[in-house]
């Protein structure tokens, strides 16, 4: 028999404005829940725990505690103002924790809480606030986003915590390897409901691909026009992550391409190589050391960076891995060695910065300076259609900054960035706020990117997806490169902390092994095949029809001066976007079958 619950809401429902942000959600929490809350940017995943919380009122439903339950959160952006250090902060409030359990876990986070709250860095205040959390004995622990800013040391620690902790769980994170290994529950936040399942992240994806197929089923019996408008971003978004399969076994390639080029052959190879292999190094690093005092943050390392190469830096907080790649960038000389770059070289940096974008400010002024049109690599596209490329609704065109959730920020200022000319692409913890389908358009953004790519990130399967080559640094100096991703270099460390040789073993692994098989192929009927190979050209002119429709409707003055042709445009608009998004999911369905 099931434990009665410890939470619960039924009919919870909140008004935002002119319409229903959720409406009618009947939620469960048990005892020993441990539940992934899922859900993409701005469907109230936080709002939601506030009001499992009971932080902000809700506009109608009963919330329900069982007495004596205590209910921590752990907020994605705590408040630190007015706090003279960090120790003042974890010990505020009503219902503060005992300071000798605040220092117990402060000492296993290795966090000084003394510091200064105005000054300490984003890692520093988000440990602060997990010994806040922890230390307060929760019975239901709320937690939004724990791992943004943790280093990979102190989010295996927080695994580690909560599978001994016997209390109960809802988080929100961007972190697959996180939730997989702590959920056992899912709830999924979608379109204003909430659906529940007990199965953990590891089988959410198949379940919501098993639901968007049913209602896509359903669908075929519902006007077409509506039936597009309902589902062009949910199949959009299945079938990317099946072509992304494809992406991943290039990336198997690529990655035992690189082996074999690291092994002591293949260096070989390279140094007698044409000049050829010389001109497609972009950034080449010769034996350079860094140090800072008596600190030595990089000692004799060596490495040259093709065109086209994924790089991640991994490491601990202050291992070194900023000084790194501003080492590798030429932000930053050297003490000894040197690092050469290609003189064609043009990077673009996206560190996070949202200060860049003013709340007040469109997402039209941002993206295109109050244009309809955007110069994306080079390629002139409409705004309304660049928007929908990074899953935003082109209606949001007139949207304020302001308006806008943390995640969908931070994918605003990812479609700004990558619309600049660039051959080099270096990014620092891009997936903070981001949700599970822009990480998905991420990695996929980077895989078909034609330059060179750096990315600094604490999210393990965010790295086992994307980068050809990996980094690790330990804050000696030393930097271990492995031809893989995070996976491959853990495994690495591992095999050195017990005495085992690996250098040579992971390299010739790589080089050896051969990706895995591609998924079978289905035969095309002839209709299907010639759909398939028409309809990208079709696409194409529908484009280039609703953009010059586009730009017509954009004066101003063309419905009082002629309401006729105003009408006609519109209704030739609308028909050519119903087609074109018709067209893409046919399109995109073939797509599924040719690629397994």
């Amino acid at each position: 028999m099931a434990a009665a619950p410890i939470l619960s809401w039924e009919g919870l429902g909140l008004n935002q404005g002119t319409s229903w942000l959720f409406k009618d959600l009947d939620i469960q929490i048990g005892p020993r829940d441990r539940l992934a809350l899922i859900g993409r940017n701005g469907a109230g995943k936080t709002t939601l725990l506030k009001l499992i919380a009971g932080t902000i009122d809700a506009d109608k439903g009963t919330r329900s505690v069982q007495p004596g339950t205590r209910v921590v959160t752990l907020e994605q952006d705590p408040f630190f103002t007015g706090y003279e250090t960090l120790m003042d902060f974890a010990l505020s409030g009503k219902d503060a924790p005992p300071r000798h359990e605040v220092e117990s876990i402060a000492g296993q986070l290795g966090i000084d809480l003394s510091r200064k709250a105005d000054s300490a860095s984003g890692g520093e205040r988000r440990r602060a606030a997990l010994a806040r959390a922890l230390a307060s004995e929760p019975d239901l622990l709320l937690l939004d986003e724990p791992t943004n800013h943790l280093d990979l040391a102190a989010i295996e620690w927080l695994e580690s915590w909560l599978q001994r902790y016997t209390g109960a769980f809802v988080v929100i994170s961007h972190d697959r390897t996180f939730l997989e290994r702590l959920t056992k529950a899912t709830l999924w936040l979608d379109r204003g409901a909430i659906r529940r399942r007990e199965i953990g992240f590891g089988g959410y994806e198949a379940w919501m691909e098993a639901v968007y197929a049913e209602e896509a089923r359903a669908a075929d019996k519902l006007d077409a026009k509506l039936k597009i408008e309902a589902h062009w971003l949910e199949r959009g978004v299945t079938a990317r992550r099946k072509r992304n399969m494809g992406r991943l076994e290039k990336l198997w390639e690529m990655r035992a391409t690189r082996a074999a080029m690291m092994s002591p052959q293949g260096t070989a190879k390279i140094s007698l190589g044409s000049d050829d292999a010389k001109s497609k190094a972009v950034i080449v690093a010769d034996k350079i050391t860094k140090r800072f005092g008596e600190r030595v943050i990089v000692k004799d390392f060596s490495l040259r960076i093709m065109r086209k190469d994924r790089i991640g830096l991994v490491g601990a907080n202050g291992a070194g891995k900023t000084t790194l790649l501003k080492l590798l960038t030429g932000e930053l000389e050297p003490d000894s060695g040197t690092v050469t770059l290609a003189k064609t070289l043009t990077p673009v940096i996206i560190d996070q910065q949202r200060s860049l974008m003013a709340p007040d400010k469109r997402i039209r002024d941002v993206l295109a300076e109050g244009s309809d049109w955007i110069d994306v690599q080079g390629v002139r596209k409409h705004i309304h259609g660049y928007l929908k490329e990074f899953l935003f609704d082109p209606g949001m065109v007139e949207a304020r900054v302001g308006t806008l959730s943390g995640g969908e920020r931070s994918r605003l200022l990812l479609a700004r960035e990558f619309a600049r000319p660039s051959s080099l692409l270096v990014l620092d913890e891009p997936t903070n706020d981001l949700d599970l389908e822009t990480l998905d358009l991420l990695q996929e953004v980077i895989s078909d990117y034609e330059g060179t790519v750096l990315i600094v990130s604490h999210d393990r399967d965010f790295l086992d997806r994307t980068v050809t080559i990996t980094l690790g640094m330990d804050g000696s100096g030393k930097v271990d490169i492995v031809a893989g991703g995070y996976a491959d270099w853990e495994k690495q460390r591992k095999q050195r902390l017990a005495g085992k040789p690996v250098a040579r073993e992971t390299a010739e692994k790589h080089a050896a092994a051969p990706p895995p098989p591609p998924p079978k192929k289905a035969k095309l009927t002839y209709r299907d095949q010639r759909d398939y190979e028409l309809l990208p050209d079709r696409i194409a002119e529908l484009e280039a029809l609703i953009a010059c429709d586009e730009a017509a409707l954009a004066d101003p003055e063309l419905y009082t001066k002629n309401p006729t042709r105003f009408a006609a445009l519109t209704a030739a608009l609308d028909k050519a976007r119903a087609e074109k998004d018709a067209a893409e999911e046919r399109w995109l369905e073939l797509a599924e079958m040719v690629e397994g």
